[in-house]
């Protein structure tokens, strides 16, 4: 007599490709509107002069070059990971932004963010850094661009 199986019921650990992907573009949305708005209030709000003082206030090495570079990858960096293009690459470059960022100016502050604290940058750096690691999911222009491959040296 043939055997047979229970069904198959479905948990966090054997998440569906459709409930993986759909996850990840949920949290590469969120991340990316908020890197977008940082990056364009670095841009348009305070302007490249007034970030670059306010970097050179906080300590920030270069910057004259950091603070142009840093609201750039933050502005276009959101753009590419809402849109799921050249997500490990830009999670990767996002993720160090905000330890660099933790470290320099937010770490003294304690943890709370209310006070100056490293609690957002944390959970910024820490989904970017796992949209580094697992990519963009299907629902991007990684996926028919890329075909889900990471370049070789982030892989």
């Amino acid at each position: 007599m043939p055997r047979t199986r229970a069904p198959r019921t479905h948990t966090a650990a054997t998440a569906t490709p459709a409930a993986t992907s759909s996850g990840l573009l949920i949290i590469r949305v969120a991340l990316g509107a908020v890197f977008l708005m940082h990056g364009a209030q670095k841009l348009f709000e305070y302007t490249i002069p007034g970030t670059v003082a306010s970097f050179g206030e906080m300590g920030a090495p270069l910057p004259e070059i950091t603070a142009p570079l840093v609201a750039v990858l933050e502005f276009a960096g959101g753009v590419l990971l809402i849109l799921g293009l050249l997500t490990r690459v830009v999670a990767a470059l996002l993720a160090v932004d905000m330890v660099v960022a933790l470290v320099l100016v937010h770490a003294a502050a304690g943890f709370w963010v209310a006070e100056g604290g490293w609690e957002f940058v944390a959970v910024l750096g820490a989904s970017a850094l796992g949209l580094a690691l697992t990519g963009a999911g299907s629902l991007s222009l990684d996926r028919p661009l890329l075909r889900g491959r990471a370049p070789a040296w982030l892989a």
